[in-house]
């Protein structure tokens, strides 16, 4: 008795273009973030690569539809592949869009301060930047407006804590965060402002950002002014003024005295 063949559909090449595509977005990305998380690649470079990679990931998303398509009306097999490729498309753009719904109200600046008029300087992060990196000159007044509408809520930190205790809370504070020291300087009283820099790194991209504090004596207490900049790019997407914020909270619970036991 003869044996009947049985012949499957053929694959859709569509999906199978998708899928690969997919896959190589996926590992230029990974690989671009790794060297550029152990700076085996510098900042540029690494941007540059992980944009490729999500070109290549909407080029696997648009052939995946193609495939959809090509599957529904000719009846082909493929569907687990295109679906595949449509998965890693939306994870690797999927960052980069929120970040994109984020910022997109928020004005094209990378320098954000509490005291627009006297920012605190970079003086030992100068030495050390990057030539092709933003300037670490202040931008003027135009930034300074910018910021003023978009954060208003960015000022200085006044409180009656000595400078040296204000410094103390401040110095704490960078230290519990993990940010890498460049230098501290101890506030003396009549002579110096405190003066601690400092470079934090972005928790996913692992860009570096660049952060001082200035700790100056007022009648009654001590003040603290930061300014935290990115080092690439002409828009942060607000990263500089929530880490400002954040900062200045800690530092405040810091140096506010705890309110005592309740006896019972």
């Amino acid at each position: 008795m003869a044996r009947r063949r049985i012949t499957e559909e053929p694959v859709s090449r569509f999906a199978i273009w998708a899928r690969r595509f997919a896959l190589f977005a996926l590992g230029v990305a990974l690989l671009a973030l790794i060297l550029g998380r152990v700076d085996l690649i510098e900042v540029i470079p690494t941007f540059v690569t992980l944009m490729g990679a999500l070109a290549i990931a909407l080029v696997a998303m648009l052939l995946a539809i193609g495939a959809f398509v090509v599957i529904w009306r000719e009846g082909l097999r493929g569907f687990g592949h295109a679906l595949v490729a449509v998965v890693i498309g939306l994870f690797l753009i999927a960052y980069p869009a929120y970040l994109g719904v984020r910022g997109y109200h928020l004005p094209p600046i990378a320098d954000i301060t509490t005291d627009t008029a006297d920012p605190p300087r970079f003086e030992a992060i100068a030495r050390v930047r990057p030539r092709e990196a933003n300037p670490v000159a202040y931008a003027g007044a135009e930034a300074a407006e910018m910021q003023r509408q978009a954060f208003p809520n960015i000022v200085p930190l006044q409180t009656a804590s000595t400078p040296q205790e204000l410094f103390e809370a401040a110095a704490a504070a960078v230290q519990r965060r993990k940010w890498v020291p460049i230098v501290e300087r101890r506030p003396q009283a009549g002579r110096r402002e405190g003066h601690i820099e400092a470079v934090t790194r972005s928790t996913i991209m692992g860009f570096r950002d660049d952060v001082v504090l200035r700790v100056r004596a007022i009648p009654g207490g001590s003040r603290l002014d930061i300014r935290s900049a990115s080092r690439y790019g002409w828009r942060d997407f607000g990263a500089n003024a929530r880490r400002i914020l954040s900062l200045m909270e800690e530092i405040e619970e810091a140096i506010e005295p705890q309110p005592a036991a309740a006896s019972r």
